[in-house]
């Protein structure tokens, strides 16, 4: 499988989802470049957004992700299962997705969504979590890469006299 971000991107904003990037892409629309193979996304939770969210995957050919995933039946194409709750980690034609509801030291999605910025890569524009929101949800998941991420984004004291 080919990972192709901007086909990602390119589907959710031909579809009109409303939604902000989170993990490594995040980091790295804020300066700080590490390699990443997959794209971790929230999105607003109202009907008319997740019927366009699950038109975007079914697009891209979304499944479950994981050992016997194909033998659950939970289709992340349908927006009744986008709407449970639950996150899902996909596999698409286009990469990995990671659909995530709970975020640990995330605000509700209004907040974080008036707070993001935008930015474009290859002609595709992309919603990208505030630093400080970013910082705040990496903080709160505490994991050694998410650690790293927060020493290379936090500004440095100026080391000049």
């Amino acid at each position: 499988m080919t990972f192709d971000p901007a086909r990602v991107f390119a589907t959710l904003e031909r579809h009109g989802v409303d939604y902000v990037t989170i993990g490594a892409f995040a980091v790295i629309a804020h300066g700080y470049v590490r390699a990443t193979a997959d794209i971790d996304l929230v999105a607003r939770q109202d009907r008319d957004n997740l019927e366009r969210l699950a038109a975007a995957f079914a697009e891209l050919r979304a499944r479950r992700r994981g050992v016997d995933a194909h033998l659950l039946d939970i289709d992340p194409t349908d927006p009744d299962t986008l709407a449970n709750g639950a996150s899902f980690t996909l596999d698409t034609d286009a990469g990995p997705v990671d659909y995530l509801t709970d975020v640990p030291g995330a605000d509700d999605y209004p907040s974080l969504r008036s707070r993001a910025v935008e930015t474009t890569a290859a002609g595709v524009t992309i919603r990208v979590v505030g630093l400080a929101d970013l910082i705040r949800m990496k903080r709160a998941s505490g994991r050694p890469q998410d650690l790293r991420d927060i020493a290379n984004l936090s500004p440095r004291p100026d080391s000049s006299p």
